[in-house]
């Protein structure tokens, strides 16, 4: 069992609309344990895909994001949910991305400075759900020219259709802990 896996069963906490709140390790307070063996799952599958950029969604996936990208030795790349003042509107890449948990719709942004054609881009994220965030990276990738290698989950939710939408994409999605259900109030992984 991973140690991520591990965590949702001690200190998750499910609340209605399949919610999965996990906020005392990974999405508030961040546990550099579970970070770290998060990281080692995401190397052990993608490391060997000539990556130059690490690339996800501001603001829970940046710290695992962050340590792959180290692992890897290449930048991170995080998508802004606010238009900085000294970004020119004809210098980025935008997006509209809807969030499941916060059911808020925004645009969200990366400098044309930061992502180009020649970027083979590992997208890393805390959730998949309904993939609108995952399927928002993909896009401002394709509107860089670039190459998405593929997509690191922390936890998905199986039971909502993310993974559909990015595999009908043809994006490979590496999922570390499966979730099969929320149903009253227990997780319930997926047997892989």
């Amino acid at each position: 069992m991973s140690y991520l896996r591990e965590m949702i069963l001690k200190h998750g906490q499910v609340f209605p609309n399949n919610v999965l709140k996990v906020n005392s390790f990974l999405n508030h307070q961040i546990d550099p344990i579970v970070i770290e063996e998060i990281e080692k799952e995401f190397y052990k599958y993608f490391g060997d895909r000539s990556i130059t950029k690490v690339l996800t969604i501001e603001s829970s996936g940046i710290a695992p994001a962050l340590l792959v990208a180290h692992h890897l030795g290449v930048p991170m790349l995080f998508a802004k949910k606010a238009e900085p003042s000294t970004l020119a509107k004809e210098d980025k890449y935008v997006t509209s991305v809807h969030s499941y948990t916060k059911n808020v719709t925004s645009n969200v942004l990366i400098s044309k400075e930061y992502l180009s054609a020649n970027d083979k881009v590992l997208i890393i994220d805390d959730f998949l759900a309904n993939g609108q965030a995952a399927l928002g990276l993909v896009d401002l990738v394709e509107q860089a020219g670039g190459e998405t290698v593929g997509v690191g989950i922390c936890i998905e939710k199986s039971f909502q259709p993310g993974r559909q939408y990015l595999e009908a994409k043809g994006v490979d999605v590496f999922s570390i802990c499966r979730i099969q259900s929320l149903e009253n109030g227990k997780v319930t992984f997926l047997n892989e």
